[in-house]
């Protein structure tokens, strides 16, 4: 995965709403917390709403009490279960209640214009990795980025040059996954990356 070059710039798409996957925890490093207040006052700025998981701790609530103190819209999507736990934030623009994980994940993807991961833990990676496979497949077309705050996702992006180097990530799959450091950088490649019409991901078999 890599930031995207110049020459796959296209003209600016309109993104209304970015769904963001972050943890339900801050981490150990200031600047996790620093990049989603930043990411929130990015966002309320440029007039896109926020759609994420609904919660109100960890990087979530930061993210979304970010964007909602600068006067921009945020809007969770939640199983009920985790709802009863009282771990959903209370002063969202819209918080949407499901009856599963599956039914979330569906329901944040119709509601969004582009993905953005943050740091966070196994769920984050899931939920990312995801809606990545069906970019990949060609069930959407919508763009995807991570936001690499202080090298946290160093690890996975090795990872997923190893796998093109031993053949099992397509160079225009591999590419496709912007890559930044900076909440603003990644927002304005967001707009702008080309998407690959190169779908297909099995290779024929030999005769």
């Amino acid at each position: 995965m890599n930031s995207a070059s110049v020459e796959n710039l296209q003209p600016i798409r309109q993104i209304k709403r970015i769904c963001v996957f972050c943890g339900s925890s801050t981490g150990v490093r200031a600047a996790y917390a620093e990049a989603a207040t930043q990411l929130g006052r990015e966002l309320a700025n440029s007039r896109v709403a926020l759609v994420f998981g609904g919660g109100r701790v960890g990087l979530m609530g930061i993210l979304a009490d970010s964007v909602l103190v600068a006067g921009g819209q945020a809007i969770g999507v939640m199983p009920r279960s985790l709802v009863e736990k009282e771990i959903a934030h209370t002063s969202l623009t819209e918080l949407h209640v499901v009856e599963s994980m599956h039914q979330r994940k569906a329901l944040m993807a119709d509601l969004s214009d582009a993905f953005l991961l943050l740091p966070g833990g196994f769920g984050s990676w899931e939920e990312f990795c995801e809606i990545v496979t069906w970019l990949q497949l060609g069930i959407h077309r919508k763009p995807c980025a991570i936001l690499n705050v202080a090298g946290y996702y160093n690890g996975l992006l090795s990872l997923a040059d190893h796998a093109s180097r031993e053949g099992f990530l397509r160079p225009a799959h591999h590419k496709m996954i912007i890559v930044e450091d900076d909440p603003q950088a990644v927002l304005s490649q967001l707009a702008r990356v080309s998407i690959p019409s190169e779908v297909k991901w099995v290779s024929e078999p030999e005769r």
